[in-house]
């Protein structure tokens, strides 16, 4: 019961709105589009793009494949994330129940499936919660294989946690904190499997590196970041302490679920300070440290302790709502669709601003159906490319200058701009030979119709 029940939980919260009104965001529109690509253009653009999510994207690849075309994309791309959380909880329950017992094993299951970064990333089509649940599992292994000293059970903590840093290379990040944790007596038979991981782990990370432009979108450090860091730490430094207090051998679970909670964040938020890194869903599985601690100190609690307990949870209710809303991510692809195929009635070609918004249009190309897309050279697939490959600042200016009508898809005006030459060229020639003869406002969107001067 104190495995299954968090599981069952879980499971419920995440099929719970898990098509958001059938909405999807950037990000996952990326999924789709990479995931549909054919199996020699999807290799051919993780050579150069998004290596960092290749085992991910090739097996989404597969389960489109498996599914065909009969089955809901949205369900497709996020039940995986749905049944990998569920397992997370399931394992992170069976962590605590060998550390801490019974009632800690239930209490943590609980509380991390009610923790609303993991609601909000059981419901997304990307890799966060497959990585969540592979290092927990891989923590489990680390917990057994310390206790019987199995090379079977190293050889296996070793593939599992490969297999999370294969999904997204940070999950590395996770070997500091065992590292932290691992016992003096294990630590030459943790290196033993560590090692391995980081030498395997180690052309993807060169290959990513080459990549690093992609993740130039990253500012710098936010003090809602940093806010959340040390929130999430005090209370877990908090519990730690009420579990030392209460029990003068509390036993592995405090040292092993702070390394958990704070190593990773904090290693990348210092590696920010140099180059902005710091995302917090890049170290989702953090939050199991945060979860074995509250959820231990919720299982040695008196009744009136349960009390606040449960008026916290009744406090999320209003988020947990929010965050099956298409209104809870960054925009919703599916009306940016729905108002593109509308306002290209009355236009005759479009451009996005910048070109990287073209992934507005990936997972429903027939909303721009009949535009001619302005700057692109290159089709996404085509080029092998993320969003496709555009044209030179004089054969954008030609192409606009022949256009009557333009549609402008792009960020809200308070984001920055992009100063390569082909965008500041699409913002001059629009400001100066144009001028706006409509505006469509949506969540993180912009859609303008632009005229030449004195035809609006």
């Amino acid at each position: 019961m104190a495995v299954l029940v968090p599981a069952a939980v879980s499971l419920a919260l995440g099929l719970w709105g898990v098509r958001r009104g059938g909405s999807l965001w950037r990000d996952e529109a990326v999924t789709y589009d990479m995931a549909r690509r054919a199996l020699p253009d999807l290799w051919g653009t993780l050579g150069g793009a998004d290596a960092v999510h290749g085992l991910y994207y090739l097996l989404m690849h597969a389960l489109f494949r498996l599914t065909g075309d009969g089955g809901d994309p949205l369900l497709v791309m996020r039940l995986p994330s749905v049944l990998a959380t569920a397992v997370a909880c399931g394992t992170l329950a069976l962590l605590a129940l060998r550390l801490a017992g019974p009632r800690a094993a239930l209490a943590a299951g609980l509380v991390f499936a009610l923790l609303p970064p993991v609601q909000r990333y059981a419901q997304e089509g990307r890799s966060y919660a497959l990585v969540c649940a592979l290092v927990i599992w891989a923590t489990y292994l680390l917990v057994r294989a310390v206790d019987t000293a199995s090379r079977r059970i190293w050889a296996g903590y070793g593939a599992v946690l490969l297999t999370a840093c294969l999904l997204h290379e940070f999950a590395v990040l996770v070997l500091l904190a065992h590292a932290v944790a691992v016992p003096a007596s294990a630590r030459r038979a943790w290196l033993t499997a560590a090692l391995p991981v980081c030498a395997l782990l180690s052309p993807l990370v060169l290959l990513s590196m080459g990549q690093s432009g992609q993740v130039a979108w990253i500012g710098g450090i936010e003090g809602s970041a940093v806010a959340g860091f040390v929130g999430m730490s005090a209370t877990g430094l908090l519990c730690a302490a009420l579990l030392r207090r209460g029990h003068p051998s509390p036993g592995r679970l405090p040292a092993l679920s702070l390394a958990l909670l704070v190593v990773p964040p904090a290693v990348l938020l210092l590696a920010s300070l140099a180059k902005p890194l710091y995302v917090d869903r890049y170290v989702l599985y953090s939050q199991a440290g945060a979860a074995l601690l509250i959820g231990t100190v919720l299982g040695r609690a008196r009744p009136r302790v349960l009390l606040v307990a449960g008026a916290a949870v009744l406090a999320l209710v209003p988020y947990s709502l929010h965050l099956r809303t298409p209104d809870s991510r960054l925009d919703d692809v599916t009306a940016i669709s729905e108002t593109l195929r509308a306002a290209g009635r009355t236009a005759d070609g479009v451009v996005y601003l910048p070109g990287r918004r073209r992934v507005w249009t990936l997972a429903d190309p027939s909303s721009v159906a009949g535009l001619r897309d302005l700057a692109l050279s290159a089709a996404p697939a085509d080029s092998r490319t993320l969003y496709g490959t555009e044209t030179d600042p004089a054969t954008l200016r030609a192409r606009l200058l022949a256009t009557p009508r333009v549609l402008a898809v792009g960020d809200p005006a308070d984001q920055p701009l992009d100063r390569t030459p082909t965008e500041r060229a699409k913002r001059e020639i629009l400001a100066t030979a144009f001028e706006p003869c409509g505006e469509w406002e949506l969540r993180g969107v912009r859609v303008v119709l632009f005229v030449r001067v004195g035809g609006c």
